[in-house]
């Protein structure tokens, strides 16, 4: 028992010191590919751009659609989690409706960079580890950025820089308001939506999104970013 405690414990500090590292390279160099793109059947298209050259108004629109407290939260929100629940409880109870998470941009980020999609809770504890370091070791700002760059924006399609080509036709750095705000109304099922003439609940809530970015700045719900 002894033996087997202490093959635990070191492999514990292992752990530690593995993931920590891990998430100290990723706070300098760009992430290279995450386990969602490896397993992605479509491939990969995606270029990195440091958050200097993406526009404001996408990362405002991504605080506005996915994580209006990202400034203020310690990585999770734990009244958006319980709305969340409560909500995914009526759509199975009459039977349709969107499904939505609770997840934060943080918790997505480290999710999408270190992890694999779907759920268990291993995976899910191993979310609230990485999501820890990196609020601590990244700062706002680098969660922001690496966010922007792995986030699947289509299919196949990575990052607001791809996307904003792959859409738009132009670079993530001049972003308008109504085009950042439909990519990001994409991010939620990137696979089943378009951000290009698009119909239903894109347009609709793509629509919400640009009308929220003058809210974002003037509630400086962006301040951990742009000072």
């Amino acid at each position: 028992m002894t033996r087997i405690l202490r093959i635990t414990a070191k492999a514990i500090v292992a752990f530690i010191a593995i993931s920590v590292i891990w998430v100290l390279i990723y706070r300098f160099v760009p992430v290279p590919v995450t386990a969602t793109m490896l397993a992605d059947p479509h491939g990969i298209t995606k270029d990195w751009e440091p958050l200097s050259n993406i526009d404001r108004s996408m990362v405002d629109a991504a605080i506005a659609g996915e994580d209006s407290k990202f400034c203020s939260h310690n990585g999770f929100d734990t009244d958006a989690i319980e709305k969340a629940i409560a909500h995914n409880e009526r759509v199975d109870k009459r039977g349709r409706g969107h499904i939505r998470g609770g997840s934060t941009i943080s918790q997505q980020t480290a999710k999408n960079v270190f992890l694999w999609q779907g759920g268990g809770y291993f995976r899910k504890g191993l979310e609230a580890w990485f999501t820890f370091l990196i609020e601590h070791l990244w700062g706002k700002r680098r969660i922001m950025e690496v966010y922007l760059n792995v986030a699947e924006t289509g299919i196949g399609t990575y990052g607001v820089q791809a996307g904003a080509q792959r859409y738009f036709g132009h670079s993530a750095a001049r972003l308008s308001a109504i085009e950042a705000a439909r990519i990001a109304a994409v991010l939620p099922l990137p696979a089943k939506r378009e951000a290009v003439d698009p119909s239903g609940f894109v347009r609709r809530h793509g629509n919400t999104l640009a009308r929220r970015l003058g809210v974002v700045r003037r509630d400086a719900l962006d301040a951990c970013i742009y000072d």
